[in-house]
């Protein structure tokens, strides 16, 4: 499990946002739409396990296998690009734009949502039968879900889209140190650890994660959840998206990129 030093992976980081600006729409698509459907079976994986055990943790320890099948088969989630291709654009890679980050963006976020949301219509299809029954304790418990965390966020007005907010930004810290920490190691194994810690960590706090949200809440809306469409987009994707973006790109991207690829001058200590 050979360690690379933060100066030699965080130019990695800026490589790969490079690529990812470069990359082709049909390869963006079907990448980011892999990337959402992985994490969406693994969040409905977790859910399924924190019921049958009575265990919060130990979904939350088992969440993080979605993340590094995605992770290992190099697919795209928007917290992960979010993190790295404004890097690219920061250090001025030839033909990088504001409108090529932007358009890696949309692409990569309407992948996700496509991946997360078919498998939305699988799991609602397999439980209910064919929506013919109904969809038992697991669907009424992603249901409860959806309303508390777009309802209960509604009811306290400002405060509760703050609070959402933090949460993306918490959130993505936490899954962006998972995106650099795969980078710190050249062995499968080691890339393995890394994401797990801080993936987890973010799973069993409640923190908001927009893919994850992009399962959880159709999910809930085709079981019956009592929101709409609007409520949904206002009260939860939206501010999660837009915390996600501070926490990868504020709190992970921009302080390893500025003391790792542009370290100021040592200093010169006086006799």
């Amino acid at each position: 499990m050979a360690y690379i030093e933060p100066t030699e992976f965080v130019t990695k980081m800026v490589d790969a946002g490079e690529s990812k600006v470069r990359m082709s729409t049909k390869d963006t698509l079907i990448r980011a739409f892999m990337a959402g459907a992985l994490l969406a079976l693994a969040a409905m994986f977790a859910i399924t396990v924190t019921i049958k055990t009575g265990q919060p943790l130990v979904g939350a320890i088992l969440f993080p296998v979605g993340f590094i099948m995605l992770y290992l088969m190099k697919f795209d989630l928007l917290t992960g690009v979010f993190t790295l291709v404004p890097l690219a654009l920061i250090d001025k890679r030839p033909g990088v734009t504001v409108a090529q980050v932007l358009r890696n963006w949309t692409l990569v976020f309407f992948g996700n949502f496509g991946g997360a949301l078919t498998v939305a219509f699988l799991m609602s299809f397999i439980l209910t039968y064919g929506y013919n029954v109904d969809g038992g304790v697991i669907a009424e418990k992603v249901g409860s879900i959806g309303e508390a965390r777009t309802l209960g966020y509604k009811e306290h007005g400002l405060d509760g889209w703050l609070t959402i907010f933090i949460r993306g930004i918490l959130c993505n810290w936490m899954v962006s140190m998972g995106v650099v920490g795969a980078m710190i190691s050249s062995s499968a194994s080691g890339k393995m650890m890394a994401m797990w810690m801080p993936i987890m960590l973010f799973f069993f706090m409640g923190f908001e994660h927009s893919i994850v949200n992009m399962f959880l809440f159709p999910f809930s809306m085709i079981m019956g959840g009592g929101f709409t469409i609007t409520e949904y987009f206002l009260w939860n994707e939206l501010p999660t998206a837009l915390g996600n973006l501070v926490g990868g790109f504020v709190l992970v991207g921009l302080p390893l990129y500025f003391t790792h690829v542009k370290t100021s001058p040592v200093r010169v200590l006086q006799q």
